[in-house]
């Protein structure tokens, strides 16, 4: 796709800056600060794993297994999203489990602060119907919908959920009359992003004025051991085809005028349900707890690995299989979760420079 703003980009960047002139601020100067080799990270935040579906590419299922006396409470949330306002942080994803069917959704949101964040939402789409009109009413930015296929019966199978792909298109409907934003989400593995269905998928959203963001598969979850879904270099060169003709993104895709490569840490971190922080939300291992250590000292600490704190233009947990046999099969595989990032990295894996002369490096 061009780069140049579309007239209804532009119109929601100004009614940011109207809106959320905090919010609008910080994004302004993601550029400085990653030029200065600084975090510009979403926060996901998966604050509770309940959920009311069975996907069959579940990537949290043995999240739910851990034992922990603490959990996320609005209180924490509170404190967390006090601690990425300072650091400058503008964007918060409330994920799970499925968001919707969270008992305090309400206070996690009034925790966050819509004044200081943008704050999507993940949904599986069950719920959305009859709740859109809610969600925005008590600040929810964005809904990220998932959907697996156009076929209902496929898309129903995959989810374990019967009647779940006739609910999404009612979801889609109800965000469209009361002006609730959403995207779409879709997983991808190495067939499908070849696929003549896929193209169809794309296509049919696109139709409705609606981005379509991919997700490539990852061998972790129910999908541990799952190689043969990944993509390769040649695939990702394909994808970056389809950006071009299609309204379809990557987390890969730049965004504010960066062009970040992989967004671990830089662009994104994930907290679990028990304040663990992940450097994504598929690479299980924690660079620490928010109920033990500063978040500003969390982020360093995942800066310091280099496969995070150094520019690389892939996504490793998808694509790059060395990454994949030595650090995730071979030492998180059958591990609990998350594995402190004390057994995974070693002072090898420290970064050998700044971040900040990556990026003056990819200027020249």
């Amino acid at each position: 796709m061009s780069e140049t703003l579309t007239k209804k980009e532009q119109a929601r960047r100004n009614s940011l800056k109207a809106l959320k002139p905090r919010v609008f601020e910080k994004l302004s100067q993601f550029e400085e600060k990653y030029k200065r080799g600084e975090s510009v990270a979403i926060v996901q935040l998966q604050y509770n794993y309940i959920c009311n579906m069975h996907c069959q590419h579940c990537s949290i299922e043995r999240f739910r297994k851990k034992k922990s006396e603490r959990r996320l409470t609005p209180a924490d949330v509170a404190d967390l999203a006090d601690q990425a306002d300072a650091l400058g942080l503008a964007r918060f994803v409330i994920s799970g489990g499925e968001p919707l069917v969270f008992p305090d959704l309400d206070d996690i949101v009034a925790a966050i602060d819509p004044k200081r964040f943008f704050i999507n939402c993940d949904s599986n789409g069950w719920l959305l119907g009859e709740k859109a009109e809610h969600l925005k009413s008590i600040g929810i930015d964005r809904i990220q919908l998932s959907v697996d296929s156009l076929d209902a019966d496929e898309h129903d199978d995959f989810r374990r959920k019967p009647g779940s792909y006739k609910r999404i298109l009612k979801g889609i409907d109800e965000c469209n009359r009361v002006g609730l934003p959403l995207y779409i989400q879709t997983v991808v593995t190495k067939d499908r992003l070849h696929s003549t269905e896929f193209i169809e998928f794309v296509e049919f959203f696109n139709k409705k004025e609606l981005t379509v963001f991919v997700t490539f598969a990852k061998p972790v979850g129910a999908w541990e051991g799952h190689f043969d879904n990944l993509i390769d270099r040649r695939d990702m060169e394909y994808m970056r085809e389809l950006e071009k003709k299609h309204n379809v993104c990557t987390h890969l895709t730049p965004g504010y005028s960066l062009e970040m490569g992989c967004i671990a840490v830089k662009g994104m971190i994930s907290v679990t349900e028990y304040g663990d922080v992940l450097p994504c939300p598929y690479i299980h291992t924690s660079i620490g707890n928010i109920f033990e250590t500063p978040l500003s000292d969390i982020i360093k600490r995942g800066m310091d690995i280099k496969y995070f704190g150094e520019h690389r233009d892939t996504c490793f947990i998808a694509e790059d299989l060395d990454f994949i046999n030595k650090y995730v099969a071979g030492r998180i595989y059958g591990k609990p979760l998350p594995v402190p990032c004390s057994e995974v990295f070693s002072d090898e894996d420290k970064t050998l420079k700044p971040w900040n002369e990556s990026f003056e490096k990819d200027l020249d």
